[in-house]
């Protein structure tokens, strides 16, 4: 147990240090700050600023407009985007972490040489759900600083979130994030290569469940099956959490199920996805 441990370390360390020096890692990341940041909050400001609110915030008052902008609304703000924007781009990130060492022939080294399988994959696991916090963590803190700062700059008082808020937003976009990271590193690995699996992952986020929630709403065995899809559970996840008008109509913030169904759903695809990576893994011929 103790070398599998040790073993397991190991490659959480070596996985950490080949993600913080692969540009791929940081132009996904990059991309998703950039995104969410824009839909956060540089739309809504353009919006309140011009007194224009057809395109993101369409039927709110200005006073609604500038109280999203405030701080005290950070928790909300912090989880709209992330059933879609953010997890297609998790997906992403987790698809070429473990796509692209098949493709470099990375993998083969390492389970013809280094540490058992199981141990392997489960440092690459674990190193990508550190950047998944990470991202998390990080969104958090640069709502916190550009709210702040319009707060500041329209002369608003500034209220904080309550810590159990916070804490619950963060909880709650962590297993949605972490959901779609996993899911695109079972991707990479069922697929043997980034491409292939970048691309499935996105189309199933961004088209696939889209269009199966549209025709479910016309076929009853469509509906029930669209209940335990991803993203479903996440959206759903996210909608009880900030409502699903307060998503100001972001895509993906549903509520199909509900909140306690959504949460346990996606806690068993985290469960069950690193499973199938690593089974896939152990089954497998190497070449």
């Amino acid at each position: 147990m103790n070398a599998i441990l040790t073993a397991t370390m190991r490659s959480t360390r070596a996985e950490l240090l080949r993600m913080r020096r692969w540009p791929a890692v940081w132009v996904t990341l990059g991309a998703w700050a950039a995104l969410a940041l824009m839909f956060g909050y540089v739309f809504g400001y353009l919006a309140y600023k011009t007194g224009d609110n057809s395109f993101s915030n369409e039927g709110e008052s200005m006073s609604s407009v500038l109280r999203d902008l405030m701080p005290i609304s950070v928790p909300d703000v912090l989880l709209q985007g992330m059933p879609m924007f953010g997890g297609a781009l998790m997906m992403v990130l987790g698809a070429i972490v473990a796509g692209s060492g098949y493709g470099w022939g990375t993998w083969k080294t390492v389970f013809t040489q280094g540490p058992s399988r199981s141990a392997a994959v489960a440092g690459s696991l674990v190193a990508t759900t550190v950047y998944v916090v990470g991202t998390v963590l990080f969104t958090l803190v640069l709502y916190a600083g550009v709210s702040l700062a319009i707060a500041v700059s329209e002369g608003q008082h500034v209220v904080w979130p309550s810590a159990g808020s916070v804490l619950e937003s963060v909880l709650a976009g962590v297993l949605v994030l972490e959901m779609w990271a996993l899911a695109g590193f079972a991707l990479g690995t069922l697929a043997r290569g980034p491409a292939l699996s970048v691309g499935l992952g996105l189309v199933w986020a961004l088209v696939v469940e889209n269009l199966l929630r549209g025709v479910g709403s016309l076929l009853g065995a469509v509906e029930a099956l669209t209940h335990v899809l991803p993203g479903t559970a996440a959206g759903s996840l996210v909608g009880s959490l900030i409502g699903v008008d307060a998503g100001g109509g972001t895509p993906g913030v549903v509520d199909a199920i509900s909140g306690t169904q959504a949460a346990w759903t996606v806690l068993a695809y985290v469960v069950a996805l690193p499973l199938l990576s690593i089974a896939l893994v152990r089954r497998r011929d190497v070449a």
